[in-house]
């Protein structure tokens, strides 16, 4: 499946480095040396050499990377986090953040090159930037410092995650 060309996005091809450029920044890719990639004036095709199954893997691979780079370039990813507790909240400090989850110190969490951090409110962190990976890697990080748990549900999640609640102790009849 050929991976259009949207307007703006200009994309330049030296031997197996692929350079995504657009509104939103430049991403580079290094396409693994048995995949070869054809760059048209309107798409983008992967073509494999074979039918075997690890020819058939890297092939979607590759091709859902670019498909990514592409729509990074031009709309951007993003994941919002949200924080769940009492006292519990974020503070935008600079290019980072200041997280305050409990613990006896304050967190401050410095943003990978290319992503950008925002705090809408005290409870909600977007974490916003054109690559896919380096923005879900960034979230993971500043889930990472407390995860919600399963008896409260307190900690940092993603929005619209599902946390499985358990019941605590009950006391012992008798």
């Amino acid at each position: 499946m050929p991976v259009p060309i949207l307007k703006g996005v200009e994309i330049k091809q030296a031997a197996q480095t692929l350079k995504v450029k657009g509104p939103k920044g430049e991403l580079v890719l290094e396409v693994h040396p048995e995949m070869k990639v054809v760059v048209d004036d309107a798409e983008v095709r992967v073509e494999r050499p074979s039918e075997q199954k690890t020819h058939r893997a890297l092939h979607g691979l590759t091709r859902a990377l670019i498909a990514n780079m592409v729509t990074g370039v031009t709309s951007g990813f993003s994941r919002t986090l949200e924080i769940v507790g009492v006292g519990y909240r974020a503070e935008a400090k600079g290019k980072g953040i200041t997280l305050n989850l409990g613990y006896s110190h304050t967190i401050d969490y410095q943003p990978i090159d290319g992503v950008t951090l925002e705090c809408p409110n005290q409870t909600t962190v977007v974490v916003s930037g054109a690559d896919k990976q380096k923005v879900g890697q960034a979230a993971a990080e500043i889930r990472a410092f407390r995860p919600p748990e399963p008896y409260k549900g307190k900690g940092v999640r993603y929005q619209n995650e599902h946390v499985r609640r358990k019941a605590g102790k009950t006391a012992a009849s008798g």
